[in-house]
């Protein structure tokens, strides 16, 4: 049963062709406009005479009714009025479709009579079909790779190395853009609602299992079965990392959640306890999924705590100290080696050698930052580095050469990246210049350089990851 659960999931996370249903103006055509960059046939379902000429003008086949469809169909995206549904659930069980996404909503989050006997109707026939129903409430799959997409927005093209199973479908597509701006591209990703018929255990078994996911991401808003979801989280997490960010952990939170897809509550104290006894990362946000996941992927993995902080002043030296210290790191003094070969071209006045690093007045150029990073990169003391790049401090040095040189240790940093062996962490701090340091995070992003947005950040993020080493080291993983 599981086999050929992962069968039919497989088909429809790689479908080979498409079917719309119920697209419409009052969407502005959203689905078919998302599938234009899908390398399969897509086809459109349409019965209102209002809205198949523009169908047609957009250059999709439409058709009446599924069955009339002349080959198979892998996947549907199901975009109709909540009554029509049953009917459009037969012919997709008829035509043999592997998987629907189910977009309508008004089923169980409604917390009418009504809807749940369409959510329990539903349900009883997609299970005696054995029919991968996603949702409903939802919006379905995306395969950056394939080009199809939940959002005519979506990025397509290069398949990424991070699934996302997430209950939001706002969640799924924002990842899917701010990921890409950050360097994460996504192999898959999954926005599965109400969960009927298929509840997130049974979208992490697959990503678990899908050769093209290295990282597997999820937001969960509830479980319906938490024993089963702790032992495929646990089976799962042994085979890659798992990131997992859980809405709902307060009462406004949970009564949100409630509404939003019917979700049951767990305890927070539970829930927390169970997903890091499984062995998973536990992140509290969009900002630090975000963040977790760019140094999963960008930084090479350690299990130590002793770190190279570089700032480019005095007194952010202090601060990348303070929020490195209370994350649970150290920055030790180096190796008596190191500071001969940094007495050789430091000057005091105006800056320290010591760690953390002032390098106001000695690192002006690329090659300056690049020696002083190559020197504790062989230092035994450390174990990893955090470079500040200050965007007001540098484009006031630079001045004019400031695209030239930032261009230059963008690539430095990339080459310095890919030989050794600690990871490397970028703290961008934008003062007043927030367009500037996004731009550069996105290009560091582009050379596979973890970018992050405050010392704060990239030290919680830092520290999860490394927990999660720790973790596996201590099981011999």
């Amino acid at each position: 049963m599981v086999k050929d659960l992962m069968a039919k999931l497989d088909r429809a996370f790689n479908p080979r062709s498409v079917a719309v249903v119920g697209d419409s103006t009052k969407l502005d055509y959203m689905w078919l406009n998302a599938m234009r960059t899908f390398q399969g046939e897509v086809y459109s379902v349409q019965v209102n005479p209002k809205d198949i000429p523009h169908i047609q003008k957009l250059g999709f086949d439409n058709y009446h009714s599924l069955l009339d469809i002349p080959g198979p169909v892998d996947y549907v995206v199901l975009s109709v009025p909540r009554k029509v549904v049953p009917q459009i659930i037969s012919d997709c069980i008829q035509k043999g479709v592997a998987g629907v996404s189910l977009f309508t909503s008004g089923f169980a989050e409604t917390h009418t009579e009504d809807g749940l006997e369409y959510q329990q109707r539903l349900t009883a026939m997609a299970e005696g079909a054995g029919l991968v129903l996603i949702g409903p409430n939802c919006m379905g799959i995306y395969n950056r790779r394939l080009g199809l997409r939940q959002n005519p927005e979506q990025p397509v093209g290069e398949g990424g190395e991070v699934g996302f199973i997430s209950q939001s479908g706002t969640h799924a597509v924002l990842l899917s853009l701010a990921g890409a701006y950050h360097g994460i591209k996504l192999s898959k990703s999954v926005s599965y609602g109400n969960a009927i018929v298929l509840d997130s255990p049974d979208y992490l078994e697959y990503m678990a299992q899908d050769p093209e996911t290295r990282v597997i991401a999820m937001y969960i808003e509830g479980v319906k079965e938490g024993r089963r979801f702790f032992e495929v989280l646990r089976r799962a997490a042994r085979a890659k990392p798992v990131v997992v960010w859980k809405g709902g952990r307060t009462e406004d939170g949970f009564r949100a959640t409630s509404s939003h897809t019917a979700a049951l509550a767990q305890s927070p104290q539970v829930w927390h306890a169970l997903v890091k006894q499984c062995g998973a990362i536990q992140v509290d946000s969009f900002d630090s999924l975000l963040d977790t996941l760019k140094v999963l992927l960008h930084c090479k993995p350690t299990t130590g705590h002793n770190l190279a902080l570089v700032a480019m002043s005095g007194g952010q030296s202090v601060a990348i100290a303070d929020a490195f210290t209370e994350a649970g790191f150290r920055a030790p003094p180096l190796t008596e080696t190191s500071y001969r070969e940094l007495a050789s071209f430091f000057d005091i006045i105006g800056g320290s050698y010591q760690n953390p690093f002032d390098i106001a007045w000695n690192v002006p150029s690329v090659e300056g930052v690049m020696k002083l990073i190559g020197i504790v990169d062989r230092d035994e003391n450390i174990d990893g580095i955090v470079l500040e790049i200050g965007v007001f401090f540098l484009e006031r040095r630079w001045r004019e050469k400031w695209a030239d040189n930032i261009a230059g240790l963008i690539d430095a940093l990339a080459r310095f990246k890919a030989q050794s062996r600690k990871p490397l962490l970028v703290v961008v701090v934008p003062t007043n210049r927030e367009e500037a340091a996004l731009e550069l995070m996105a290009r560091l992003g582009d050379k596979g350089i973890p970018g992050l947005p405050s010392f704060e950040r990239g030290a919680v993020a830092l520290r999860r990851v490394v927990d999660y080493y720790r973790a596996r080291h201590a099981l011999g993983q």
